[in-house]
């Protein structure tokens, strides 16, 4: 025979509400690499006249194997890097042959106050008195200097040499990029480190505001992290700005891969979303006895990721926050009365009153 006592204890409940979800995301500097995209005039357009645009480049680099040989300048009505541009054009025509590339040699054309630099009866380029000009040397001089210069990079060079002139080719291009967006690069790091101080004095002051009003510890983490957060995230959108990126079109970029990232990331980001909404919600607080799916015991930890349990017999229990937000959960000391039953057996012979 079985007698089922119940009695009645009081647990001390306190319910708040909050929510704050930020995801922020830092982008490191980019430095732009210099694509030229430029064009030549026929020889018998090219004016003599040196008004250069304000949008163009004073110089622009003519490349063999892609190695810089020798800078031209602007002219009137088109750009150094439009006009370097078809010279590389021409150039990477003749290395795409099969056929052995002759000598550049150079045809004066005195009445124009200009010289062509020819190959296999092909104009390469013009030489205009704005060169001359530019370089301080005669129109057949400079001529004659820049076809020996084209010739010497046509002949194929050793393999370390070849390595040696690409290498140089190469940091010699980055110095030029570096110095040339050293202001932007040096704005954006007195940004980062702008933003890094207030996001501390933010999650601070964020912090200290959670404890006095909220009481409850995931609470003021949740709202420390989210507003050191936000703060990044306001902080990488003005240093993108300095470095000149365009954050609509950085967007729109990462737009394109987000589907991919989302599946291959889901599992991760839906176990901090739902931290996130756990701590919001709070269908329990840390200290709490709950019953997760299998697991039973205290709450003593409540992350962005996982929640932590240590069941009765002093294990700890690492729930993913997914898993948690899906499974049914038993709270035991949510509310401020329960009952506990306790079953107590006695003989069949007793009496069940005096029991």
């Amino acid at each position: 025979m079985r007698i089922v006592f119940a009695s009645f204890k009081r647990v001390s409940y306190q319910q708040f509400s909050y929510f704050l979800l930020i995801v922020s995301s830092f982008f490191w500097v980019m430095v732009p690499i210099a694509t030229s995209q430029e064009d030549i005039a026929p020889a018998e357009s090219i004016p003599l006249e040196s008004n250069i645009p304000d949008d163009s480049a004073y110089f622009a680099d003519i490349l063999v194997r892609g190695q810089p040989v020798f800078q031209i300048g602007s002219l009137a009505q088109i750009n150094a890097r439009q006009r370097a541009a078809i010279v590389n054009r021409r150039i990477a025509s003749l290395l795409a042959q099969s056929q052995s590339i002759g000598q550049v040699t150079v045809k004066p054309d005195e009445p124009r106050k200009i010289a062509t630099l020819q190959v296999n009866n092909r104009v390469l380029m013009t030489v205009t008195e704005q060169d001359a000009q530019d370089f301080g040397l005669a129109v057949e001089s400079l001529a004659q200097k820049w076809a020996d210069q084209v010739n010497e990079a046509l002949d194929k060079p050793p393999l370390a040499v070849d390595v040696g002139q690409r290498l140089y080719g190469t940091v010699r291009q980055l110095m030029r990029n570096t110095l040339g967006n050293l202001p932007s690069i040096l704005g954006a790091i007195i940004v980062v480190g702008l933003t890094w101080g207030v996001a501390k004095v933010v999650r601070y002051g964020a912090f200290t505001w959670a404890q006095q009003t909220e009481g409850d510890s995931s609470s003021e983490i949740l709202i420390g992290r989210l507003s050191y957060g936000l703060v990044w995230v306001i902080g990488s959108v003005i240093a993108l700005g300095v470095l000149g990126i365009d954050f609509a079109a950085l967007l729109g970029a990462l737009g394109l891969t987000s589907v991919a990232i989302g599946f291959s990331l889901k599992d991760v980001l839906s176990n901090y979303i739902s931290g996130v909404i756990l701590l919001a919600a709070r269908p329990f607080r840390i200290n709490d006895q709950v019953v997760i799916d299998v697991y039973e015991g205290t709450i003593t930890q409540i992350q962005l990721r996982a929640t932590t349990l240590k069941t009765y017999d002093g294990r700890l229990v690492y729930i993913p926050n997914q898993e948690v937000f899906q499974a049914s959960i038993i709270n035991n000391t949510a509310s401020p009365r329960r009952r506990s039953s306790v079953i107590v057996g006695i003989d069949y012979d007793e009496d069940i009153q005096e029991a």
